[in-house]
């Protein structure tokens, strides 16, 4: 069970987008990338949705990283999603999810600057509404795969995965950046393990 202490294994970028392993907590390891988005445009290995991995075998991926995507996702398709992570994950894997944190936001929101800059991305200016909905300037330009159709707290994150059978989460939140991390273990590990792990891969 200690794979992931030795930074090399295979990881299941899910929900891609044009990114790569360079832009991921797992740059500048072993680690093997193997991409997965919905949109065939950025080109993944896979093509296909969280939803639905068939072409992923059971138990064949050390790892699992999700940035920005599963609030893409219909409220009732997050289990399903969820339970897809735990089929091809292998005994010892984890999956590392990163997305927005509504508690955050909501609080610029009802101070009345829901349309306001939040933050600048290498996108441009990303206001309340963005990450509340989706990009607005890439689902004018024809991306709709760009809305966000749920949302989540850290509370509600954590939930999620404990409710889909991960055995440990550990979670942060960053307000200052409106983003939510946790990283959530298939099997119970030793908690030394736990902690060593997200401090090197959560927030990163």
């Amino acid at each position: 069970m200690e794979h992931y202490l030795k930074e090399q294994g295979t990881f299941l970028h899910v929900g891609c987008g044009p990114k790569t392993i360079a832009q991921t907590p797992f740059a500048g390891s072993q680690w093997q990338e193997l991409r997965l988005d919905i949109d065939e445009l950025v080109k993944p290995d896979i093509i296909g949705s969280i939803t639905a991995m068939p072409s992923v075998e059971n138990e064949s991926i050390d790892a699992i990283f999700s940035s920005h995507n599963i609030e893409h996702l219909y409220p009732h398709e997050v289990p399903i999603a969820l339970a897809e992570f735990q089929r091809v994950l292998r005994p010892g894997g984890f999956a590392l999810i990163t997305c927005p944190d509504l508690r955050s936001v909501c609080k610029r929101v009802a101070d009345d600057l829901l349309t306001e800059p939040a933050y600048t991305s290498p996108a441009g200016p990303i206001a309340p509404i963005d990450i509340l909905y989706g990009h607005r300037a890439s689902m004018a330009a024809g991306n709709l795969y760009m809305a966000h159709r749920c949302g989540f707290s850290e509370k509600v994150l954590v939930g999620s995965l404990q409710a889909a059978g991960f055995q440990q989460v550990a979670s942060l939140t960053r307000p200052q950046v409106y983003d939510l991390w946790a990283l959530a273990t298939k099997e119970k590990w030793p908690e030394q393990h736990l902690q060593k792990a997200a401090k090197q891969l959560i927030g990163k």
